[in-house]
């Protein structure tokens, strides 16, 4: 069932969306991982990608905590019902993280506005709104966004806390 057109405008309800792979109106296993696989691919890394193996891995643990009742799909009022600060610290943060590694082709935990971009869009978000995330996390305009620095600002805003990237790009 499509989200309710007065739940869309909460943070949750737009990165729920953005789960939502296929727009069916839940989030299903297969969303969730295809999210991963596009990250892969994005990153031109290969299937037994330490990294790649590593971000599947948290995806698992991710997925079974979100899909409690192992039912293979999390409805949004699941979803709501289960995300907080408590469940980012414990599980989303390391899955997010992950897949940001995968991103970091250097390694050195930050993306260039390039990394940044290719990495947001391969998650579900639209092109026209990564500049303005990015800058966001770069308010030196260093060029850089560092992994702490994007695993807090999307803490923040699912959690409901001030958050001028999630903002911009959800």
């Amino acid at each position: 069932m499509p989200l309710p057109l007065t739940e869309i405008a909460t943070p949750k309800a737009r990165v729920y969306a953005m789960l939502d792979t296929d727009g069916d109106g839940v989030a299903s296993r297969h969303d969730y991982f295809v999210r991963i696989e596009r990250a892969r691919r994005a990153t031109g890394r290969s299937d037994d990608d330490p990294l790649v193996v590593a971000a599947r891995a948290t995806g698992e643990r991710a997925w079974a905590a979100m899909d409690a009742n192992g039912d293979g799909v999390m409805t949004y009022q699941e979803y709501a019902a289960w995300v907080d600060a408590e469940k980012f610290d414990t599980v989303c943060q390391f899955a997010l993280g992950a897949l940001f590694d995968l991103a970091d082709a250097d390694q050195d935990g930050a993306l260039d506005r390039a990394q940044f971009t290719a990495l947001r869009q391969a998650l579900g978000n639209r092109a026209d709104n990564a500049d303005a995330a990015f800058d966001a996390l770069d308010p030196t305009n260093s060029g850089r966004v560092a992994r702490a620095a994007y695993l807090a600002a999307i803490r923040a805003y699912v959690t409901g806390d001030e958050s001028p990237m999630g903002v911009a790009l959800y």
